[in-house]
């Protein structure tokens, strides 16, 4: 009940930072602001066939994956899925189609469509190149599994990190298999809502995120995290590897030697959940920033 208040309180005020906003041309707006549509063939990610993510152009958020996108031959990029609570959807305003806008930042992207069967996703986002912005993955990348309270605030966090490529909220450590939200709340599962983060080591080390993780939670809290007291909301690292957890334990030892009585869980990686669409990008899509992680330097 208490995280229920909260959260309603924070969510009625959040509004886009203005100046986290890129400025765009008049071309842009015409499209983007004034939901405009970019001539057919015109755009220069139609025929792009390159591994990466496409972002929004206006505020940066991430869209879609390039594993989603497919040739339509429609003249505009399409995919047939998004990242997961990146896009929202609103009745056109003719009545007749739907609206594809960024979650964030309500830019204007284009249209969907289904029932066309060009996939087996049986969907086609149709999107202004216009309104994207391209980003070249690496091949060089690594994962790392948080948890420390709710998702929401350490995907946040995590996300913002130069090098990190996507941060997914989600449930792992329980017994059930791809449990639900409601599942996980009953606290019989046996899940910890957690973050799965994959970043490029050549620009972010694990080390570095793993001393921010303990840097925006309390790893000194048991059973919860904040006002939200639960065993899902634990204090845990699931490593990947045995240098994660080498990493992790060090980094517990010079906590502890601060005097920090650190009672975060040290444990082997298993299948890793993503939480529901609505659950991703949460505090991106809602323009504000986390009420039980803040950052404190501890290292």
């Amino acid at each position: 009940m208490i995280r229920l208040v909260i959260l309603i309180c924070i969510c009625t005020i959040g509004t886009v930072n203005a100046q986290n906003m890129r400025k765009l041309t008049t071309e842009e707006k015409q499209v983007i602001i004034n939901k405009g549509t970019e001539a057919p063939g015109s755009g220069k990610y139609n025929k792009l066939d390159a591994s990466g993510q496409y972002h929004c152009k206006q505020c940066d958020a991430p869209l879609y994956n390039s594993t989603d996108k497919f040739a339509s031959e429609c003249g505009w990029p399409s995919f047939d899925d998004e990242i997961k609570g990146a896009v929202k959807r609103v009745t056109d305003a003719d009545g007749s189609r739907v609206e594809i806008i960024c979650a964030k930042c309500n830019g204007h992207l284009g249209h969907i469509f289904t029932g066309e069967q060009f996939t087996e996703k049986n969907t086609r986002h149709c999107v202004n190149s216009i309104s994207l912005l391209f980003k070249e993955a690496t091949n060089n990348t690594e994962s790392a599994i948080f948890a420390g309270g709710c998702f929401w605030g350490v995907e946040h966090l995590l996300n913002k990190q130069e090098g990190v490529q996507s941060a997914i909220s989600g449930y792992i450590g329980g017994s059930v298999v791809a449990p639900s939200y409601e599942e996980v709340c009953t606290k019989k599962s046996g899940h910890a809502e957690a973050v799965k983060v994959i970043f490029d080591p050549t620009k972010i080390s694990y080390e570095t995120l793993a001393k921010l993780f303990f840097e925006i939670h309390d790893p000194t809290q048991e059973g919860g995290q904040g006002p939200d007291i639960g065993p899902q909301y634990r204090s845990e690292v699931f490593y990947n590897s045995p240098e994660q957890k080498e990493t992790i334990e060090k980094l517990i030892a010079i906590l502890q030697s601060k005097g920090y009585n650190v009672v975060t869980k040290v444990t082997p990686a298993t299948d890793f959940f993503d939480a529901e669409n609505y659950h991703q990008n949460y505090y991106n899509r809602k323009g504000t920033e986390p009420y039980c992680h803040i950052y404190k330097k501890k290292f």
